[in-house]
């Protein structure tokens, strides 16, 4: 029978925040718990800060599936790459690492894999037929590739090269910020971004998640594209609501 409520833990660079997760609305049954990532972003300092957050989520619930997402390319429950965290995670057994730390089984996901898992789910890639690309805009640029609802893992689109440039440095949130850009011209970064997405898979909907996506307004709007763009519905909140429901659906 598979579980109607999960926890789900979402790790990122800056923050490690989770919650009790109601599956079948996608609505949070706990407080949303956040700790800060521990300086240097170190394999054994994130499992400390992991298992003293799920106490505090855990608490008067019993035995629930956990999910845990990370900003990595994931395979085998190994992290491949680190992205604002320990170059030590690259080639580590982390579903292992965790499942040791925390003494209980958990299912391991890619951080932009589980927020598109999340808006297939519960949000705005729900019954939408055909490829949907879900974008998160932040430090870097996340993405989740999915067609009918079905989740292609580890597409690491941020990562695409567009005028020499591995792109996520050029449009990403963080860019914008750091080299203080209009929306205007972060726009336009973002435009060459999209357009060349386009090309390539012809998607049926653009989805655009991270903490800028609650000011969508500023931006969206200036593109130009084929393809329907929308804000995600649960952005902050997606990498927790996709991790919880993958470890329901995929038990270990």
């Amino acid at each position: 029978m598979t579980a109607t409520t999960a926890i789900g833990i979402d790790i990122g660079g800056t923050g490690i925040k989770g919650a009790v997760v109601d599956l079948s609305t996608g609505e949070l049954l706990s407080d949303r718990v956040k700790l800060a990532t521990p300086k240097g972003g170190r394999p054994q300092d994130i499992v400390e800060t992991t298992r003293a957050l799920l106490a505090t989520v855990s608490q008067g619930v019993g035995d629930l599936p956990v999910g845990v997402c990370f900003p990595a390319v994931v395979k085998d429950g190994h992290t491949m790459s680190a992205a604002n965290v320990s170059s030590k995670w690259i080639g580590l057994a982390a579903e292992a690492l965790f499942e040791k730390g925390l003494n209980l089984p958990i299912h391991f996901v890619n951080d932009a894999d589980a927020a598109g898992y999340a808006e297939a789910q519960f949000g705005a890639a729900k019954g939408v037929a055909g490829v949907v690309l879900l974008t998160t805009l932040g430090t870097g640029i996340g993405s989740a590739l999915l067609n009918d609802g079905v989740l292609v893992p580890n597409t690491e689109l941020g990562h695409l090269e567009i005028d020499g440039h591995d792109y996520e440095t050029r449009a990403a949130y963080s860019a914008k910020e750091r080299e203080k850009l209009s929306w205007d011209k972060w726009a336009a970064r973002l435009q060459k971004y999209y357009s060349t997405l386009e090309l390539l898979f012809s998607p049926d909907l653009f989805i655009v998640g991270g903490g800028v996506s609650k000011h969508h307004e500023n931006f969206l709007p200036l593109l130009n594209l084929k393809t329907r763009i929308i804000p995600a519905v649960h952005r902050n909140n997606a990498g927790i609501l996709g991790a919880a429901a993958l470890a329901a659906r995929f038990p270990s």
